[in-house]
C-alpha cells in the first residue's frame, strides 16, 4: 500500500492521479474528508481506502506493516494564520508521530517541506542541511515547517529512505478550493475573466522595477514527477529543493496568463499592502543542484508552458488533473 495525506488537497491529489497514471491504485488517501470543497479532486480517482485524518494515526499503528511509501503532504498551509498552536499540531507533532511510525514499520517517507522556511533569503536558497539551522522566517506556517526539519535532522532512528521537500511557488491544476492561498496564476486568470486586466503589487525596493519581483514558480505536474521518482529510486536521503530552479518576474507571469487565455494584456500596479510590506519577498530561486545530482532528469516546465497548460487544459473548463 502506499499512503497519500493531504491527498484530497491541491498536490495530494495531484500525486494520486500521477501515481495511477504510473499503474499504482493501491493508494490509501487520508485527508479531513469533512471539507466537501475538495471531494472534486479525487473524482475518477483509483484508491484502495479513504482514512480520516484523526484517524490516520491510529490506523497506521494497525497496518503499518502493510504500507510500502508514505508520502506526507498534508499539512496546515494558511501563512496568514497566525495561531502558532495550530501549526504547532497539524504540522509538527502530527508529523513527528509519521515519521516514528515509518521508523517503527520501516516505511520509507516523503514530506512536504516549504520554501518559506527561507524566510527573507537573507541565507540564500540551498538545501544543504547545514544552512537549516540558520534560517529565519517569517510567519508560523514557515515556522512549523523549519522546526520539523531541524527535528528530522536531528534524528538517530530514521526511516529506511526519507526526503523533506522544499516546495517553491507551486501552480497548476486542483487548486479551486484553496482561496485565497492558491497560486497567483489561478487569481490572475479569475482576475483578468472577471474585469479584463490583472493589478500587480509596485514595487517598493528600488533594485526591483514594478512587476518585476522574482519568484521561482513550479508547475505541480513536476512536482509530482519528483515524488515518483524519489519513491521509485529512493536516492540519498535528505531534504531537497522543489522549485523550478529559475527565478520569472510576476510580468512574466501575468503576461503570459493573458496569452494563454487570447486577451490583450493590460496590467497596471497597486501598493503592496503595508503590513506586509517589510517581509514581502523580491527574490525567491530554488538551488536545484541537490536533486539533479541525486539523479532526477525529467526537467521542468518553463513559465510558459506550464501557464499554457494550466490554463487551457484546466482552467477554461474547470477541469482536474
Amino acid at each position: 500500500m502506499i499512503v497519500v495525506t493531504g491527498a484530497a488537497g491541491f498536490i495530494g491529489s495531484c500525486l494520486v492521479s500521477r501515481l495511477n497514471k504510473a499503474g499504482y491504485t493501491n493508494i490509501v488517501v487520508v485527508d479531513d474528508f469533512s471539507k466537501t470543497e475538495k471531494d472534486q479532486n479525487l473524482d475518477g480517482k483509483m484508491m484502495l481506502a479513504k482514512v480520516g485524518r484523526s484517524s490516520f494515526l491510529k490506523w497506521l499503528a494497525d497496518f503499518g506493516s502493510e504500507v510500502e511509501f508514505i508520502f506526507h503532504i498534508g499539512a496546515r498551509t494558511d501563512t496568514t494564520e497566525f495561531n502558532k498552536a495550530i501549526f504547532d499540531e497539524l504540522n509538527l507533532s502530527y508529523s513527528k508521530d509519521v515519521w516514528n511510525a515509518c521508523v517503527r514499520f520501516n516505511i520509507p517517507l516523503v514530506y512536504a517541506s516549504s520554501a518559506a522556511t527561507y524566510g527573507l533569503g537573507e541565507f540564500g536558497y540551498s538545501d544543504d542541511h547545514a544552512n537549516v539551522l540558520k534560517l529565519k522566517p517569517l510567519n508560523p506556517y514557515g515556522d512549523s515547517k523549519n522546526d520539523f526539519d531541524k527535528w528530522v535532522l536531528e534524528q538517530d532512528e530514521t526511516p529506511p529512505f526519507w526526503a523533506g521537500l522544499k516546495f517553491f511557488n507551486v501552480y497548476g491544476p486542483n487548486e479551486y478550493h484553496k482561496g485565497r492561498m492558491a497560486s497567483v496564476i489561478f487569481h490572475a486568470f479569475r482576475n483578468i475573466s472577471a474585469s479584463g486586466e490583472m493589478k500587480l503589487f509596485r514595487s517598493h525596493n528600488p533594485n526591483f522595477t514594478d512587476g518585476g519581483q522574482l519568484r521561482d514558480f513550479v508547475y505541480v505536474k513536476d512536482v509530482v514527477e519528483v515524488c515518483v521518482f524519489l519513491m521509485e529510486q529512493q536516492p540519498e536521503s535528505g531534504i531537497y529543493n522543489l522549485g523550478s530552479g529559475k527565478a520569472r518576474t510576476f510580468l512574466d507571469l501575468a503576461t503570459n496568463t493573458f496569452k494563454a487565455m487570447e486577451k490583450e494584456a493590460n496590467i497596471s500596479f497597486i501598493d503592496t499592502p503595508a503590513d506586509i510590506r517589510d517581509k514581502y519577498q523580491y527574490f525567491t530561486e530554488a538551488d536545484m543542484s541537490k536533486m539533479l545530482n541525486a539523479g532526477y532528469t525529467g526537467g521542468f516546465h518553463s513559465l510558459e508552458e506550464g501557464v499554457e497548460d494550466y490554463v487551457t487544459n484546466y482552467l477554461l473548463g474547470e477541469k482536474y488533473y
